[in-house]
């Protein structure tokens, strides 16, 4: 039987399985979902916390699925197909939805429209589960945005064409709460482009706890001036409008108004006479006649907290913050529901921890401490006197979750793995759904008793895990790099079969911006991921260094660049490419190549231009050349004005060393870009033109920063990859 076994296997007649290194990575695999894993989308926590809902797909339609903590069992409690309204051809997609406070209706949310990062309009409908009836939020033809339903759910505000309405459910009456709003001079509940991209906020009012009355922010925007961007697709091209405040220019001015259902009027709060300053939150507090309001001076390091009489529009500062360089804004002001205290978190101490305040903003205490960010405030347990948050504590590769005590005392650890975890903490702080994953595990989702006990598996990803060991993949080997001005954190992924005696090129990734964090102990399948996975099959080592400036090592190792934006960190990579060279005799020195996106391709720009000496190639895809093209609160937080520190804006523009790059350099942009304008690129080219300067440059009409659509990822990327096994 040996020998016939062993003469059928010579002859090919019984075929091997394939060994997991036998199995390569193709090009495609970028794209496809070859390493996307399973997730649970949507998860919204019932209020007894002993359900929590999600969305899923199933056989075309979408379901609203509402499962049991302890057993995993589920009801299905609404779909699409049970969505039906008159006059309305097409099927109401769930998209996203919010439950009413007694759960009783749900507020759909369909036919999304984005309209820049984070804005978006569509169309809403109510379901009521008592009736089992759906009817429109509104009988207007046109989309909403940004519709929630009152804490009681018998009412709902939106906003509509820079104006805000409230509509009563009951009998359809929709009131306008302002009606001065217009495109491009007055918003009213919403947010203009830079508050959007810089403050993270886009929705911009608040029911208060009552549902009696609501705040919003109300922007006029006529004095700031407008940059327009080109529509390529008709016969004769079209324009984008918008407002965007470059560095150094006129911002909207900014009003604060609280409006009273009942009296139907509106109260405008007292925020100073400075117009030329910044309202990046407002927070109602247990409350309903207090409003809080955060205040920052136009360089932001100076950050004001307010309390608001609603009735009257009184302010009183209660607490004020300043810093040498600049203050991040956060959403971690919590009032408690004692109506006595509020949690603040802040890097007073030189890195973020959680503070505990009395309602006259005098500090009760300091609740965590040590050389160490909290990066997530979860919330405090008022019955428990636990607070709960994730943190750096371990590394900063990794994030943890832990608890502590409000004196400050019996913290516990209660997540375990070398990796990084995301929390989501159910309302009563009796459960939460952990969200684990490393570099080669995929993210497993589970579900915790408070105390950190696994209850159920919820989501491993096991396929995925026996998909990915059929392949040749890399794995991240993270490194530290000591250098003279600070010690770095790193990665090296280098071929499967690699071999330390052969000589190899090297590709780093950047991006290097303040607060950023490239190197992570995380599982990813971006497209970027993805083909830095694939380079190492074709030969080349991937390397990726986080500057000085970067996230999650304390407010000294991050403000470092103030005022000086890609200087410190420029130095950085330099120095680091030169340490592994020395540190690596499997490094070729003469095949070094840079690239990154955004702040990483003006990061990728400026290694080249000062560093050609050492880099052989550059890709910068959709880079700022120079920071008087970019806008006012993320440039001026960083740089302070131009008009306060050219120098620093010379310095730190890649305009300013365009004659002195050398070597291969790539430049993309999509000139439909909104953030980043496609200006950059223009006058950069314009520079290098100038000077003589040998380069490639591909724009991508009518696309944004994100640069996709149809076809448009993998035209790029294939043009990366190109570019790279052509020149490094």
């Amino acid at each position: 039987m040996n020998r016939l076994f062993l003469l059928l296997f010579v002859l090919g007649w019984i075929v091997q399985p394939v060994r997991a290194q036998d199995k390569a990575l193709a090009f495609e695999h970028i794209f496809d979902d070859t390493f996307r894993p399973e997730g649970i989308q949507n998860v919204n926590w019932m209020k007894d916390s002993q359900y929590y809902t999600t969305l899923k797909r199933v056989n075309g339609d979408i379901e609203i699925r509402k499962y049991d903590i302890l057993t995993g069992d589920y009801e299905v409690l609404l779909s699409t197909s049970d969505l039906k309204v008159p006059d309305r051809d097409k099927p109401i997609i769930i998209q996203d939805y919010q439950f009413s406070a007694d759960e009783s209706k749900l507020l759909v949310k369909t036919d999304i429209e984005a309209i820049w990062r984070r804005s978006t309009r569509e169309n809403y409908f109510i379901y009521n589960f008592e009736t089992g009836k759906t009817q429109k939020l509104t009988q207007s033809e046109q989309k909403q945005q940004y519709a929630q339903l009152s804490p009681s759910g018998e009412k709902a505000a939106f906003v509509q064409d820079n104006n805000l309405y409230w509509v009563d459910l009951e009998t359809g009456e929709e009131t306008a709460i302002t009606t001065d709003g217009s495109l491009n001079n007055i918003i009213n509940g919403t947010t203009d482009w830079v508050y959007e991209e810089e403050f993270g906020i886009a929705r911009a009012w608040y029911w208060s706890p009552d549902g009696r009355k609501i705040a919003f922010y109300r922007f006029d925007e006529s004095d700031v001036k407008e940059f327009f961007m080109t529509e390529w697709k008709d016969l004769y091209p079209g324009l984008t409008r918008f407002k965007y405040p470059k560095a150094g220019e006129e911002n909207s001015t900014v009003k604060i108004g609280v409006y009273d259902l009942e009296k139907d009027q509106t109260r405008w709060m007292d925020i100073g006479s400075v117009n030329d300053q910044y309202i990046p939150r407002i927070n109602w507090t247990q409350d309903p006649e207090m409003l809080a309001i955060r205040r920052m001076n136009r360089l932001q390091n100076k950050q004001d907290l307010m309390l608001a009489n609603v009735t009257t529009g009184q302010t009183e500062i209660i607490k004020t913050e300043r810093s040498d360089a600049w203050i991040d804004v956060n959403d971690d002001l919590k009032f408690l529901e004692n109506g006595r205290e509020f949690v603040y978190t802040s890097e007073e101490s030189g890195y973020n921890h959680i503070y505990l305040y009395d309602m006259e903003g005098e500090q009760i205490r300091q609740v965590t401490r040590g050389s160490w960010e909290v990066t997530n405030y979860l919330g405090f347990n008022e019955d428990t006197g636990r607070f709960y948050y994730v943190s750096t504590e371990e590394s900063p590769l990794q994030r943890h979750l832990y608890s502590i005590k409000r004196d400050g005392t019996g913290k516990k650890k209660l997540t375990e793995g070398n990796g990084w975890n995301e929390i989501k903490m159910s309302p009563d702080y009796k459960y939460y759904i952990e969200i684990f994953s490393t570099p080669t595990l995929p993210p497993q989702y589970t579900l915790h008793e408070i105390n950190g006990k696994q209850l159920r598996m919820l989501e491993d990803n096991a396929g995925l895990q026996q998909d990915l060991s059929e392949f040749q993949l890399p794995e991240k080997e993270f490194i530290k790099i000591p250098l003279q001005q600070a010690t770095l954190n790193g990665y090296l992924l280098k071929p499967h079969d690699f071999d330390p005696s052969k000589k190899y090129p090297v590709l780093f990734y950047v991006y290097g911006g303040p607060g950023s964090q490239s190197v992570k102990k995380n599982y990813t399948s971006s497209h970027r991921s993805n083909w830095h996975r694939y380079l190492t099959a074709q030969g080349y080592i991937v390397a990726s260094i986080d500057n000085r400036g970067t996230g999650g090592r304390g407010r000294a190792f991050e403000k470092q660049v103030y005022k000086k934006l890609g200087q410190y960190e420029v130095e950085d990579q330099i120095d680091a490419a030169e340490y592994l060279i020395r540190e690596y005799d499997f490094i070729d020195e003469d095949r070094l190549g840079i690239w990154g996106w955004s702040y990483g391709g003006y990061m990728s720009s400026l290694v080249l231009a000062r560093g050609s000496d050492l880099f052989d190639a550059a890709m910068a895809v959709a880079p700022v050349t120079s920071w008087r093209f970019y806008d006012t609160i993320y440039t001026e937080r960083f740089m302070q004005t131009p008009q306060m520190n050219p120098e620093g804006y010379r310095r730190g523009s890649v305009l300013t060393y365009a004659d002195q790059i050398e070597g291969d350099y790539l430049l993309v942009h999509g000139t439909g870009d909104d953030n980043v304008h496609f200006q950059n690129t223009v006058e950069m080219v314009n520079r290098m033109v100038e000077a003589g300067v040998s380069f490639e440059t591909m724009y991508y009409p009518n696309r944004n920063h994100g640069i996709y659509g149809g076809n448009t990822r993998e035209h790029l990327f294939n043009m990366l990859n190109d570019f790279i096994l052509e020149h490094l």
